[in-house]
């Protein structure tokens, strides 16, 4: 349940403009990644414990953990992939 509120809270603050929010972009993005990272985290070790036959560790549990790592990783990766996409286009400019 920790992880879904950090969800909310992260696409919040990304949601805000920057002037309600009090954080630059950089701060935005950093906390974005946090977050992917820790998902990631999370549903490794729920994975880990449920193929150790931990008994507070339900299947149902380990796969919602892993889908939610799985869509915050390829949100970041469009992410990414934009933010490339801007630079080059910035880059081939003509001045």
């Amino acid at each position: 349940m920790d992880s879904i509120q950090s969800i909310a809270r992260s696409a919040e603050a990304l949601t805000k403009p920057a002037s309600v929010q009090g954080r630059g972009f950089q701060d935005a993005l950093a906390s974005a990644l946090q977050t992917t990272s820790d998902l990631q985290k999370e549903s490794g070790r729920l994975s880990k414990e449920f193929s150790l036959d931990n008994p507070t560790v339900s299947l149902e549990e380990t796969m919602i953990a892993g889908q939610k790592s799985n869509i915050a990783f390829q949100a970041t990766l469009q992410v990414r992939n934009r933010l490339v996409q801007a630079y080059s286009e910035v880059m081939n400019m003509q001045i």
